[in-house]
């Protein structure tokens, strides 16, 4: 039987091929590894090269979302349950442990699980063994653990709301990943990447980026990661793909903002009214004023050039929301009630692409 190949995971900065490095070696040791990130930067195909790099590449890799079920609902999902053991336990159930016997289990969310199961999850780490839901019997599996979370657990765990025995346990290897921020020679290489995807599902030629398309990936935040910038990449390449088809010009992919942001409408509904109003606040006292509005210049008494004042008063306040900000365009181009695009574009105006500190969160 041919191994199957592990999946594509996109990417050419020193960073992640770091952490491809790592998943390699503790792949071959069969302990438990944790894999920490924030959302969307692919926890979950690590895990899955972790499996099919690993000698159990050919036994079941069996996944559970430990935040998507209730505690009740998961306890039974990973052991299984006996006839009987609660309303609606009409026959025995396997549980996902049992499933994966063998292989690999992966634990999405592992924060979200309650101290209950991580109590039963302890002693299968630990012994192999553990009961259905409603049973006696002591069942015995050979199963390896990945478990994920994009939480800081050693934290959680100080302030007792995880079990340190399992942080213990778990954490035989630790792979923590970066997210698309730190890594943004990776960019325009997943952009392209996921671009040519959807257009061979298409079934047409992918057209490529704008140059102005591949500036405004390369300044974007990416909250969301590289889900968030596939989701993007993707929606682009569908519209200009569909537009051309009806008859517009071609031409390369753009990215307006609405493809980076596809809430963005000027019909989108109001903050939902239903939620408990914030509680009151006092209104600052003067002294309290924002820095950027301490930057207005007094009315000139005299003949004066009018763009430079402008000009001027413009980098002033780019200066003092960018200082405000700690060197975070994005909050600075909120700052001012902007758009970041109108942000970057006013930092090219006034020279500051170099100087600018990146949109990092500090």
């Amino acid at each position: 039987m041919a191994s199957p190949s592990p999946p594509d995971l996109i990417g050419q900065s020193a960073t992640w091929l770091e952490s491809l490095e790592r998943v390699s070696i503790a792949a071959l040791v069969e302990r438990p590894i944790l894999v920490i990130g924030e959302r969307g930067t692919g926890k979950e195909l690590i895990a899955e090269r972790l499996h099919y790099l690993s000698p159990r590449w050919d036994k079941p890799f069996v996944k559970v979302n430990c935040g998507a079920l209730s505690q009740d609902l998961l306890d039974s999902e990973l052991f299984g349950h006996e006839a009987g053991s609660f309303t609606g336990a009409t026959k025995r159930r396997q549980g996902r442990f049992e499933q994966a016997d063998g292989g690999t289990l992966f634990l999405d969310e592992i924060a979200t699980a309650s101290l209950q199961v991580q109590e039963k999850l302890l002693r299968v780490v630990e012994y192999g063994q553990f009961q259905r839901l409603g049973g006696e019997d002591t069942i015995e599996v050979d199963v390896r653990i990945v478990a994920a979370t994009n939480v800081d657990l050693p934290a959680r765990a100080s302030e007792g709301r995880f079990r340190a025995d399992l942080l213990d346990r778990l954490a035989f290897d630790v792979i923590t990943l970066a997210p698309l921020r730190a890594r943004p020679e990776d960019i325009i290489l997943l952009a392209e990447y996921f671009g040519q995807r959807i257009a061979r599902e298409l079934e047409g030629d992918f057209p490529g980026w704008s140059r102005d398309a591949l500036e405004a990936m390369c300044g974007h935040d990416w909250p969301g990661n590289v889900r968030e910038l596939r989701n993007a990449a993707e929606r682009a390449t569908f519209r200009t793909m569909a537009a051309q088809a009806n008859g517009a010009a071609l031409g390369p992919v753009t990215l307006s903002t609405d493809m980076l942001d596809p809430f963005n409408s000027p019909w989108r509904p109001a903050k939902d009214l239903s939620t408990p109003p914030e509680p009151a606040r006092a209104a600052p006292a003067p002294a309290a004023a924002s820095p950027v509005a301490a930057q207005a210049p007094a009315a000139p008494q005299g003949p004066t050039d009018f763009n430079a004042t402008i000009a001027e008063l413009e980098k002033k306040l780019i200066e003092a929301a960018l200082e405000t900000c700690r060197g975070h365009q994005k909050k600075a181009a909120d700052h001012l009630g902007l758009s970041y695009h109108q942000m970057r574009g006013l930092l090219r105006k006034y020279g500051y692409g170099k100087d600018a500190a990146p949109d990092a969160e500090q």
